[in-house]
């Protein structure tokens, strides 16, 4: 489900400490108030709804269309939910940089100490991951990702690659009730700058026979795959191919291809959690469905907010510390009181909603 598309240009620094500490308050705050009044499945659903997470970064006085909105975002809910797991029954794993590399570790900690099978949300991280870096590859770069979940087994992942010759940043969101195949058009939307001009889409429904080929492909004795690349890759390119033959190694699409004979993969997810499919892997697996056998994938892009406290740049104003410690502290008061069964703060917040929904 496409919702549309916006700037995220690359922009540099950090949020200023009083301005985070600030952030990871309301975000608990305002997480804690709508597990209470919605439950933890409807916080998942709302976090992979790129539009109202751009909403969100704006509530809490961010950037509303840099990429940190994203890093930063994210950042404050992992910390403003910590120590409260147990209590809410949600957990956050990832971060940007080497924080992502240490999802599975967190995710089985917390398994481990909340007993639920960790495994299950372990691949769901793993393969969200992969089909955004094999499957979809646009030209931006993953180098952010976080998963929130619960011990249901539900989930909600938010990632987000960098372009470096344009500077700006695409982040991708998934919900775990949309995705029924991980390799069949399953984000709940990407946020982005521009649709661009080739993207190699092989979640794409238009991708159907691609697939079907490819999986037919590495189910092959891979001497005869391999020749079929060799083949291929005499022909002259298509000029929609934006990679190049020095970019096209046999040496490791053998690798794979030894793999998947031994063990067949049965659908096309199974193809994809295989280790050491790559981008380059499939691209040639792409070349060859296509060349030879006319089975085209789709290069077309699937790309497709509100100010509450500021934000950290002035723009459209400063943050004012004194309105947001207000909104931080009539939250806090009203969980406080909902807890003890005095609902009377939560039905008032709510009854705003006809003059301003």
């Amino acid at each position: 489900m496409k919702t549309g598309y916006m700037t995220l240009p690359l922009h540099g620094g950090k949020a200023p400490h009083w301005l985070m500490e600030r952030m990871t308050k309301l975000a608990r705050s305002i997480i804690s108030i709508m597990v209470m009044e919605f439950g933890r499945e409807e916080v998942l659903r709302r976090l992979s709804d790129p539009v109202w997470f751009q909403s969100l970064g704006c509530l809490l006085g961010f950037d509303w269309h840099s990429s940190g909105v994203t890093t930063t975002v994210t950042y404050a809910i992992k910390s403003g939910l910590k120590g409260l797991e147990g209590e809410l029954g949600i957990f956050v794993a990832g971060g940007k940089g080497k924080h992502s590399l240490l999802v599975p570790e967190e995710i089985k900690k917390t398994g481990d100490a909340f007993g639920f099978d960790a495994e299950r949300i372990i691949y769901a991280s793993r393969l969200s991951a992969k089909v955004d870096s094999v499957l979809l590859q646009d030209g931006y770069s993953l180098y952010h990702h976080v998963i929130i979940y619960t011990k249901e087994g539900k989930w909600s992942v938010i990632q987000q690659g960098m372009n470096e010759e344009s500077r700006t940043a695409r982040r991708y969101h998934w919900f775990s009730e949309k995705v029924q195949d991980f390799t069949l058009e399953p984000h709940t939307g990407i946020i982005s700058e521009r649709r661009e001009r080739s993207v190699l889409d092989i979640t794409s429904r238009k991708s159907e026979d691609a697939r079907k080929v490819i999986l037919d492909l590495v189910g092959t004795a891979p001497d005869k795959v391999i020749s079929l690349y060799q083949k291929a890759i005499s022909y002259k390119m298509p000029s929609r191919h934006y990679i190049t033959l020095k970019d096209m190694r046999p040496e490791n699409l053998k690798k794979v291809l030894i793999k998947t004979y031994e063990t067949i993969p049965q659908d096309f997810e199974s193809l994809l959690a295989v280790r050491g499919l790559g981008p380059m892997s499939l691209r040639a697996l792409v070349l060859i469905s296509d060349v030879i056998f006319g089975a085209k994938p789709s290069y077309e892009d699937p790309v497709i907010y509100s100010f509450a406290h500021g934000g950290k740049d002035g723009y459209p104003y400063r943050v004012r510390r004194d309105v947001y410690d207000k909104s931080i502290e009539i939250l806090e008061k009203a969980i406080k009181r909902a807890k003890l069964g005095q609902r009377e703060e939560l039905e008032a917040l709510r009854r705003l909603q006809k003059y301003f929904l």
